[in-house]
């Protein structure tokens, strides 16, 4: 089974919570019950997400996600689960994709279940929000981008952006992603679950480990004395667990494996 982290989506231009150590590379995310107890921290969070979308909605695959669709294609590894809510392993033709922590590119209410598009939901802010300045919004420390369609704004702007609740029955809409605080959806674990116990090991990329919902799957190939190997850059939690550790850009290695398997040149968006 091949678990995946944010070091996939690098080259595709969407940051990593952490540094090569392993440490928070940028303030912590928003919590799953700030969110839902204050429209304060909803407004703030849209905020940022309305400003963060268009350079996350325009990320393309990189050689990672073409290097690990073409291995599950071929049936060298199970199909994929990600701890990545960017759809980008999908987009480059990876099939049956668990993905772990759901999806950005889509908005549920937490009242009704009704489910938009984020897209969709991106132009009705845009409408809503039409005297809204950017520049104002991106003034200062603002020009930050941050991981998962998220960027800074100043908080003058946050004060003034509308967002919107449920179009159906007024409740509160949050992007379709588990939040921190939140836990994992018990169908999506248990289809992870079966498939490392229906394969012969695990192979980490991309994925310091450092959050119980991806090294949850470490212990239990352990437990089953299954091998774990990790390809990525810097610490991880399973450095003492791995049998092999290999700290490496994981789409020139992938991609060099490909061509091994008898693969052929990928196609790439890498910079």
């Amino acid at each position: 089974m091949v678990l995946t982290g944010a070091g996939c989506s690098t080259k595709a231009g969407i940051s990593a919570y952490r540094n090569r150590l392993g440490d928070w590379a940028h303030p912590q995310p928003i919590q799953f019950a700030q969110f839902r107890a204050s429209p304060k921290a909803r407004q703030r969070y849209w905020a940022r997400s309305f400003m963060g979308w268009p350079r996350f909605h325009i990320a393309r695959p990189t050689l990672a996600h073409r290097a690990l669709a073409w291995l599950a294609t071929e049936g060298r590894v199970a199909p994929l689960v990600t701890q990545n809510v960017d759809r980008l392993h999908s987009r480059a033709g990876a099939e049956r994709v668990v993905d772990l922590h759901g999806r950005l590119d889509r908005v549920r209410c937490l009242d009704c279940g009704f489910e938009t598009h984020r897209a969709s939901l991106q132009r009705k802010l845009e409408a809503l929000n039409a005297t809204w300045s950017d520049e104002d919004a991106l003034s200062g420390a603002g020009a930050a981008e941050r991981p998962d369609g998220d960027r800074d704004v100043s908080q003058g702007a946050v004060d003034r952006f509308r967002y919107l609740d449920c179009s159906r029955c007024g409740g509160v809409l949050k992007p379709d992603v588990v939040f921190f605080g939140e836990n994992v959806p018990a169908e999506r674990l248990e289809t992870a679950r079966e498939r490392l116990a229906n394969a012969g090991g695990l192979l980490v990329v991309g994925s310091s480990l450092m959050v119980l919902s991806g090294y949850r799957f470490v212990r239990e190939a352990l437990a089953a004395n299954k091998p774990v190997l990790v390809l990525t850059q810097g610490r991880t939690r399973a450095d003492d667990d791995a049998i092999v550790k290999l700290d490496h850009e994981c789409g020139a290695l992938l991609g060099a494996l490909v061509g091994e398997l008898g693969g052929g040149p990928l196609a790439s968006t890498d910079p």
